[in-house]
């Protein structure tokens, strides 16, 4: 069973619909505006970063798109990862597994974190787990793709979105924001 940390209750949902970034729909001209390292989360983000040519830092996917499975195409091209964790999270939380994979797959080369479950929450840790000069993608359905600067502000609104979730945000910002 996974040592879930958080769980999202239904009062929060609405609030991640906002973007934390700005959208964009070609990857060349979102990857001419990320910083290093590169987090991608969802498959579909993976896929159109592998296409345009970066192998993302850390990516984390879990093989769905807006709740269906991926096609074969997409899973098929994400490779070219030096490491693959495979974790259990189950859908609306965040485990302690998928946190360590994520906080270990910042450690040097690259990482892909295949999510048992969910991965859609895994954008809002990410966003903690970065310094400055580093970006985070993750997808915004049927919109495009969002670009994440970690910036205080954005810090702030993760951190309070976080300690609003049910469970143990304690633990979930000592994963998260631990010097790495």
């Amino acid at each position: 069973m996974a040592d879930v940390l958080l769980a999202l209750p239904r009062d929060l949902r609405d609030e991640l619909t906002e973007p934390m970034g700005p959208l964009y729909t070609d990857p060349a001209a979102l990857l001419a505006d990320a910083g290093d390292p590169l987090v991608a989360v969802g498959d579909m983000v993976t896929y159109h970063l592998l296409e345009a040519g970066r192998v993302p830092d850390l990516a984390v996917v879990d093989e769905r798109t807006k709740r269906s499975a991926v096609d074969s195409e997409v899973t098929d091209a994400i490779m070219g990862f030096d490491r693959t964790v495979a974790v259990d999270n189950p859908a609306g939380t965040l485990t302690r597994d998928l946190l360590e994979a994520m906080r270990a797959g910042l450690d040097g080369g690259t990482t892909l974190v295949d999510v048992e479950g969910e991965e859609d929450l895994a954008a809002l840790p990410g966003v903690l787990m970065l310094s400055g000069g580093a970006s985070l993608v993750y997808g915004q359905p049927d919109e495009g793709m969002v670009l994440v600067a970690p910036d205080t502000a954005i810090r702030e609104r993760v951190r309070s979105i976080l300690s609003r979730m049910d469970g143990n945000s304690d633990a979930v910002f000592d994963l998260v924001e631990q010097s790495g």
